[in-house]
This record gives structure tokens, C-alpha cells and sequence, in this order.
């Protein structure tokens, strides 16, 4: 072989490795054009979908965020501010609510007003649109009679009173609404648009948002490019002319190019290798933690799986499960091990220094916990000679695919025999939205800093967000006490009772209170690590690199 076929032959090797591991060939970042400033961010999984009614996953809202702007907006740190609407009034009695919006123009320079959000919630609530995140409409006066399909969506309690007024009318006081209002649930979308294109609106062409910025251009499983909104409100103040959001399931490879200044973000780490990227000449101004509101948790789908449907059995799981090594020794990134479903501190509820809910054994040693557990499978059926058998399933990032690998061994060590089944990200919460599972792993993080957000979950009438299909009448009903208790104490001890009935019940499976994980170039100025994670563009910018090449 001569010697250029043989540096050929390399070069092909070569190239093919890279692509395989999923690293670019060519390490330079896209042309951005002279005088501009662009962002180049990883964000895990491509976007299933770009319409703020359908979205779930926090990949979705990280874009959306950008492209459309509700009553309610996001501070630098994640907390409510103004948004479309400068101010709001409230009636004494907590149950009506006026917004005054401010001029503005949705992208194809039409203007915003306050007929496309009656149009939005009243799509949101239409059954047909099938919307994952209907539930959190309920607190809109006659929501939910809609979304079953009970009532027309003209009896809504949302009425543009004028073009710039909008008045909500509540099924009952919520004094966390602002928080509420930042989720994108809640965002307007443009009435003339999705009714010239209907399901394509969201398509880059048709797209029209009354964000900072404008969709340009998606392309599965590669980019999806926004540019600045010329006709947002406040475009002069927006620094970053476009973004390119990657998806980066391979977190590892994600690091590496944000190491070589092809990514400026990537919001994801594997937890376990924080402490490697911290280490002197390795990453350590580029990683970022904070305390999140997140709990990652096992959903026992108990309404098409037998075997679930015993608390016995899904009390062994529990049981079985060594939270402390997944914090610890796996994790290894702050991470806190629980057994209860509501993050403290949260707004809304007990003081952090009091008791909160949490499973009747979680002070005992592993050793005691799996010796009751075996009893109880035993008491369920289950033994050496017939195995309960259980398929876990979860999304096949490093980091779940860690967490499952632990678990299963747990429970092999009582008697259980687990098989594992990863599946895209996307395709998993599908699955998950489908009850097309046994176990699953999930995530949630908080929607709006309130109890609420992780227990109405769990109601019965939420819809395809409860996951593995709980329901408990007595757990409604003190849920629906909360929502009519004035009193913020006897509230929140409400809220704590029904966590205290559903973790007996014992349908989920808490492990651990998490943390956010991002990968930060130092270049980019404006970004505050806080607990909800959300870090909108309009307030980052980007220093120039230096002289010596520094990213």
C-alpha cells in the first residue's frame, strides 16, 4: 500500500471516529458575520415541538422562552417579572385578576393583543389539542369543565376586555399566579397564524412568535437557529444576535466542545464527572451547580402493570433502593437523598426546619430495609422460586443510564429481577405520557415555585402528567382544600398531609433532590446560577476572546 493511500486510509478512520463519537470535523464555530454576536448552545435533546401549548420538556422551553414571552416574564435569575403585561390588579377577594399589556408586535409585525391569549388558553383547554399541561389552566374559572369537554370554551374566565386588557377570572384564589403565568403554558400564540397554517404554524417560515428572538431555520437531529427579533419590545437591549441551539445527548462530547470553544453552553453535565472538570487545568471556570427544584423519582405504572398494583411491591422497591449511594458515590455533585416529593425549601410550604413528609422507614439502615422488603414480596407472592420481574425503563443519557445500572443491582439484592430499557428522550416522557411502561425514571422540575407544582401531578385528574395513573379521593380532596384555604399556614399543612397520604400509598418512588449542571464558557457575561434554572438570552452577552485565543 503506498504511503497516500495509507495517510487517506487514516484520514478516513479518523474522520469516521469523530463522527461516530459525535464531535464535529470541522472544530470551528459557525460564520456569525461582522459586528455580531453569536451563542452556540448544547441543549440535550432536539425539541419535539416548538408550540408552547404542546411542549413538556425543559429542552422545549429553553427555545421557546426565546421565541415567545407571556403575561409574566423571567427575571436574570429566574423569578416572575413583567412581561406582555407592565402591571395587574387584583380584587380583595382574590378572584379576579386585570392585566394591562403593553403595545407590542408579534414577529411578522402584526400586533400582539389581548384576543391571541384568549385564543391561546382557550386551544390550550380544547381536548383536541391534547395539551400535556392543560391541568395548570385549571385554576382559570371554568378550565377544567372545558378541557373534558363539558363546557364550550366561551364560558372560559378569560376575557379581552380590551385590545391591551385581559381579565382572568379564578376557580379559586392563587396567589402564586405570576409564578404560574412564567410557564409557557401560558404564552399567547398568534391567533391569524395558526389559523392560516393550522399544525404547521411552528414550522421555521410560518413561525411567529413575540419573543426576543425569531425562529430561522431547524434541521432535525442538527441546529435550530433564531436570530434577533427586530419588532420585540425591547430589541435595543438584546445583546446576542442568534443563537444555535445543538442537540447534545452525549454529554461527554458536548463537554469537549465546549472545551474547544465550539459550544459557549451546554446544559447538562454527567453529574459524576463535575468533580474531574473542577480538578486544576480542566474546566473549572466553565462549570457551573446550583440547588435546583427538581426531584428525580420512580413512577410505578400501577394502572397496566398486576404486579404494581400491590403497595407491597412497590413499598420493596422503594425500600431496596440505596439513595445514598446514588448522592454520594455516584452522583457526586450535591445531590440530596430523600424519600419525600416536595423539594424544601419551596415557596408556599412548611418551614424547612420542621418535620416534612417522608416514608415511615427512611431513617433505617439499608440492611433493615432490605430485610423488610424481601418479607413484603414474600407476602405479595414473589420469592427465589418465582422472581418478580419488572421492566425499568428511562431516557438513555450517561447519567440515567448510571442511575438504572445502580438500581437494578439493588434490586437484585432482594429478590427482583429488572431489565433495562433506554429509549431517546423525547421517545422515554412519550412513553412515560402513554403508560407505555412498568418503572419508570423521571425528572420533574418546578414549574412555578409552589408545593402545587409537584403535587397536582399526582391528581387524579391531571391527565397524562400522572404518569403511572394515581388516584386517591382523599388525596383530591385535600388538594382542593388547599386551593380555597386563605390562611398560608394551615396551607401548607394541607398541602403536607395530602404528600404524606400519597408517599404511604407509596405510587412513586422519590430518590433524590437535584441539582442544576452547566457547562459555561467565561467568556459570557450576564448568566445567575439560581434554582429553577432558567437562564433567558435577552440578558447574556459575550465578552470578545482575547489576543491569545481564550474562549
Amino acid at each position: 500500500m503506498s504511503s497516500v493511500l495509507s495517510r487517506l486510509l487514516v484520514l478516513g478512520l479518523m474522520a469516521a471516529a469523530m463522527a461516530a463519537s459525535g464531535c464535529q470535523q470541522n472544530a470551528s464555530r459557525p460564520p456569525c458575520g461582522a459586528g455580531k454576536v453569536c451563542l452556540e448552545y448544547g441543549n440535550t435533546v432536539d425539541p419535539g415541538t416548538l408550540d408552547p401549548v404542546k411542549a413538556s420538556l425543559t429542552s422545549e422551553a429553553a427555545i421557546i422562552r426565546e421565541l415567545m414571552e407571556g403575561l409574566a416574564g423571567n427575571a436574570p435569575d429566574g423569578s416572575p417579572i413583567p412581561g406582555m403585561a407592565t402591571a395587574w390588579e387584583t380584587s380583595s377577594d382574590g378572584l379576579t385578576w386585570t392585566f394591562h399589556l403593553r403595545p407590542a408586535l408579534w414577529s411578522d409585525g402584526s400586533p400582539v393583543t389581548a384576543d391571541d391569549f384568549v385564543f391561546s388558553f382557550r386551544r390550550t383547554l380544547d381536548p383536541k389539542t391534547a395539551a400535556s399541561y392543560a391541568y395548570l389552566l385549571y385554576v382559570i374559572k371554568g378550565a377544567q369543565a372545558v378541557n373534558a369537554g363539558r363546557a364550550a370554551p366561551e364560558t372560559l374566565g378569560a376575557t379581552a376586555v380590551d385590545s391591551h386588557t385581559l381579565r382572568l377570572d379564578l376557580a379559586h384564589p392563587a396567589p402564586y399566579l405570576p409564578q404560574l403565568l412564567q410557564h409557557q403554558s401560558f404564552s399567547p400564540v398568534p391567533a391569524h397564524t395558526v389559523r392560516r397554517w393550522g399544525e404547521a404554524w411552528t414550522q421555521p417560515g410560518h413561525y411567529v412568535g413575540n419573543g426576543p428572538y425569531r425562529l430561522v431555520s431547524w434541521r432535525l437531529g442538527d441546529m435550530l437557529r433564531l436570530e434577533k427579533n427586530p419588532y420585540y419590545y425591547a430589541a435595543s437591549q438584546v445583546c446576542i444576535d442568534r443563537i444555535d441551539f445543538y442537540p447534545t445527548q452525549d454529554s461527554v462530547s458536548a463537554e469537549r466542545r465546549v472545551g474547544r470553544g465550539e459550544l459557549d453552553i451546554n446544559n447538562t453535565i454527567v453529574s459524576s464527572r463535575v468533580a474531574f472538570l473542577r480538578q486544576p487545568g480542566h474546566m473549572a471556570p466553565y462549570v457551573r451547580t446550583h440547588p435546583y427544584l427538581s426531584k428525580t423519582y420512580l413512577a410505578f405504572n400501577v394502572a397496566e402493570t398486576p404486579a404494581l398494583r400491590d403497595r407491597r411491591v412497590r413499598q420493596a422497591v422503594s425500600m431496596a433502593i440505596d439513595r445514598k449511594f446514588l448522592s454520594d458515590k455516584l452522583l457526586r455533585a450535591g445531590q440530596i437523598p430523600t424519600t419525600a416529593f416536595v423539594p424544601s425549601p419551596i415557596a408556599g410550604y412548611l418551614p424547612p426546619d420542621s418535620p416534612h413528609p417522608h416514608a415511615y422507614w427512611s431513617e433505617w439502615s439499608l440492611i433493615r430495609r432490605e430485610t423488610l422488603a424481601r418479607q413484603l414480596l414474600v407476602q405479595a407472592g414473589y420469592g427465589p422460586n418465582h422472581p418478580l420481574k419488572i421492566e425499568l425503563k428511562s431516557p438513555n443519557t450517561q447519567g440515567s443510564l448510571l442511575i438504572v445500572q445502580a438500581i437494578q443491582a439493588d434490586l437484585r439484592a432482594v429478590g427482583i429481577e429488572a431489565t433495562l430499557r433506554q429509549e431517546e428522550g423525547q421517545v422515554a416522557y412519550r412513553s412515560f405520557e402513554a403508560r407505555d411502561f412498568q418503572i419508570g425514571l423521571l425528572a420533574w422540575i418546578a414549574d412555578f415555585s409552589d408545593p402545587l407544582t409537584y403535587l397536582t401531578l399526582m391528581k387524579s385528574d391531571t391527565g397524562a402528567q400522572n404518569y403511572g395513573g394515581y388516584r386517591n379521593p382523599a388525596y383530591d380532596a385535600l388538594l382542593d382544600r388547599a386551593d380555597h384555604e386563605a390562611d398560608g399556614a394551615r396551607r401548607a399543612a394541607l398541602l403536607a398531609q395530602a404528600e404524606q397520604i400519597m408517599l404511604d400509598d407509596a405510587y412513586i418512588a422519590p430518590l433524590y433532590v437535584g441539582v442544576n449542571l452547566n457547562l459555561v464558557s467565561p467568556r459570557l457575561t450576564g448568566w445567575v446560577d439560581n434554582a429553577v434554572d432558567i437562564h433567558p438570552v435577552r440578558y447574556l452577552c459575550m465578552k470578545p476572546p482575547s489576543r491569545a485565543g481564550a474562549r
